[in-house]
């Protein structure tokens, strides 16, 4: 994956993440995975697997290429 698309990944977390208002630990808690996870998605030094991409996009009801995408 270019460095590019891992960006878009960090950025739309980033802003889902501050648009509900959570912390990173709230938004581990609620999907199973540690603080470490979401810190090292959001810091663009761990892409998210498929099963991760899709709790995010479950916990944020938002369709999982969304969290993919480039803000249009």
């Amino acid at each position: 994956m270019r460095l590019a698309e891992i960006e878009t990944v960090t950025n739309n977390l980033s802003l889902l993440r501050g648009g509900a208002g959570l912390s990173q630990q709230e938004l581990a808690d609620a999907i199973g995975v540690s603080r470490k996870t979401i810190s090292t998605i959001e810091t663009a030094r761990f892409m998210p697997s498929v099963v991760i991409a899709l709790k995010l996009a479950a916990h944020f009801a938002v369709p999982v290429e969304q969290i993919f995408q480039l803000a249009e």
